[in-house]
């Protein structure tokens, strides 16, 4: 179609067959009713530029396939030229390295340029880091540099990072991400380089509500993400962003975004599945093109001689394959088999209502470190043991430790992790849970509570206020005193004798676990963690250790003539 009105509904870019799809080969781009005039004139810029860090500068065209060009005529095909305005508004694409990425999204910007129509109007391209962006304008510039008419056509300030239009004054400026050089963006066209990046960013909402904000006014602009998989298990924006647009890919939600996502379903990826050859080609649309198979297959080989760590990483990068727990050479034991112990319809709610005794173990620093408290359970029927952890942390984690905070508002989300707004909030909902065991009976009349040795003080006289004092506390060594927790929690895992509630906090804080041998004991430390947070594991250690003590609850609970009061 060309300029004829189209109803929404009509423009819906759901791929709900997506799976198959990726095993066959076949476009991951819907059939669309484009505006064919549109979206041909804008294929046939975007061919004819040429490629500035190949040898030869070949074009677009030449060097480019089926899937490129696909994509490219739907960012641009969706535009209505007689209403000015878009039927999509945003895209996201989910491309492996060396897939051409970067170089993809500067001739984009640069075709976008050519084609405005609107005065003055702002080209962002932002990267998240310096580095990032200035490749990004090294590629903007290299695509103008090498045509004779575009070169008059544009005018390039490299010291500015900033390419204008000479007729319509509109410009091409690329960014380093900041919250503070993005606030009053008035971007028609705004792209993004390596969303996954953007985790890592503290303010990395902020800058997308600004970014998001400033396409209100412009009907006819669009935000266009460009990222490769992230290093690490995704969090904050990168997460919520990637959800969002796996949700629109499924059909799960209806929202004018084009979604195009090279990953193997989870299925085939599990075990290792992304490691045979054959798949390779699936999420990889430029294989034998920008990126060669026997240099995959060579990376792959290196990796698993350097370890599991390494091997994640090429997982990320080059097959889009999503990390769950961190998978580092020093790792704790556990966190192998962390994930497969998860139950996710396990509760707090479950454990007090299935367990015959319960005890908690609680691990905290100052103010810019976590709280943790950790119930574990023993099932009256099976024994197997059952846990469940919480945690706390103040304003001031979120300003000491930036690089984790986006991460920990995930957490917040998810309920896991409790914010504390007033003083002492932390001490006085732990022993809240405490009290809820203790008046179930399922607290043991001695070392129901453990701490660490250099346990709050605060703490110690919240419970005894509330009776819970004594031989009902007790202090947890730590440091090589911990290695039987350290060690025996794996086995419990693997043979799933220990079952745990599924909580992302918990796999995060398994995940930056590092063990070291210290004589002949192996110990997992908070300083070997470094920044990344361990407190939910550290309690969980600490009760486990009261567990080992095979206690019996004092069976003195208030419930049994009025139920169980559930919180």
């Amino acid at each position: 179609m060309d300029t004829a009105w189209v109803p929404a509904s009509t423009w819906s870019t759901a791929v709900p067959d997506w799976k198959e799809r990726i095993r066959n080969r076949r476009p991951l781009v819907p059939d669309l009713p484009l505006y064919d005039a549109v979206a041909e004139k804008a294929l046939r810029i975007f061919k004819r530029l040429r490629v500035p860090d190949i040898i030869g500068n070949p074009t677009y065209g030449e060097v480019c396939d089926d899937w490129v060009f696909d994509f490219v005529r739907v960012v641009f095909g969706s535009y209505d030229p007689e209403t000015k305005r878009r039927a999509l508004r945003e895209f996201f694409l989910l491309v492996p390295k060396k897939n051409g990425k970067s170089s993809i999204a500067a001739a984009i910007i640069v075709t976008a340029a050519i084609l405005n129509e609107r005065p003055e109007a702002e080209l962002l391209l932002i990267a998240p880091t310096k580095q990032i962006a200035d490749i990004s304008f090294k590629q903007a510039a290299g695509i103008i540099r090498l045509d004779d008419e575009l070169s008059k056509l544009f005018h390039l300030q490299d010291h500015l990072k900033k390419i204008t239009h000479l007729n319509t004054l509109a410009v091409i400026v690329v960014k380093a991400a900041a919250a503070d050089v993005i606030t009053g963006s008035k971007a028609t066209y705004i792209l993004i380089d390596e969303t996954h990046v953007f985790a890592t960013i503290a303010k990395a909402a902020d800058i997308f509500v600004e970014i998001r904000g400033s396409l209100a006014a412009r009907p006819d602009g669009f935000l266009l993400q460009i990222t490769t998989q992230s290093k690490t298990p995704p969090a904050g924006v990168f997460k919520a962003e990637l959800q969002k647009a796996r949700d629109v890919r499924d059909g799960l939600f209806d929202f004018p975004m084009l979604a195009v996502l090279y990953e193997l379903p989870p299925e085939d990826a599990v075990n290792g599945g992304w490691k045979r050859r054959e798949t390779w080609g699936l999420v990889n649309p430029n294989l034998n093109r920008s990126v060669n198979e026997d240099y995959l297959a060579g990376e792959i080989a290196t990796a698993e001689r350097e370890g599991p760590e390494k091997l994640a990483l090429i997982a990320s990068q080059h097959f889009n394959v999503e990390i769950g727990l961190g998978l580092h050479a020093d790792r704790w034991a556990g966190a192998a088999y962390w994930e497969g112990a998860g139950d996710k319809e396990l509760t707090l709610d479950h454990i007090i209502a299935e367990c015959d005794v319960c005890v908690v173990g609680i691990d905290g620093g100052g103010l810019d470190d976590l709280m943790a408290a950790s119930v574990i359970g023993r099932h009256a029927k099976t024994r197997v043991w059952l846990h469940w952890v919480r945690a706390w942390a103040y304003p001031d984690v979120f300003e000491r430790r930036k690089e984790i905070a986006p991460r920990l508002r995930d957490f917040e989300k998810d309920g896991d992790l409790v914010v504390c707004e007033d003083p002492d909030q932390d001490i006085a909902e732990i022993v809240d849970i405490c009290e809820r065991l203790h008046l179930a009976g399922l607290l043991p009349e001695r070392a129901g509570i453990g701490l660490d040795a250099f346990g709050i003080a605060s703490l110690l006289d919240a419970l005894a206020e509330r009776g819970m004092a004594g031989e009902l506390t007790m202090a947890v060594g730590q440091g090589w005193k911990l290695q039987s927790a350290v060690t025996t929690l794996p086995r419990k895992l693997k043979d799933r004798t220990m079952r745990h509630c599924g909580q992302p906090l918990m796999a995060w804080a398994v995940g930056n676990a590092k063990t070291e041998l210290k004589g002949s004991n192996y110990i997992v430390t908070k300083q070997a963690a470094g920044a990344s947070k361990i407190d939910p594991l550290m309690a969980t250690f600490n009760a486990a250790m009261l567990m080992f003590l095979n206690p019996e609850a004092n069976g003195l609970s208030v419930y049994r003539d009025r139920g169980l009061l559930v919180m």
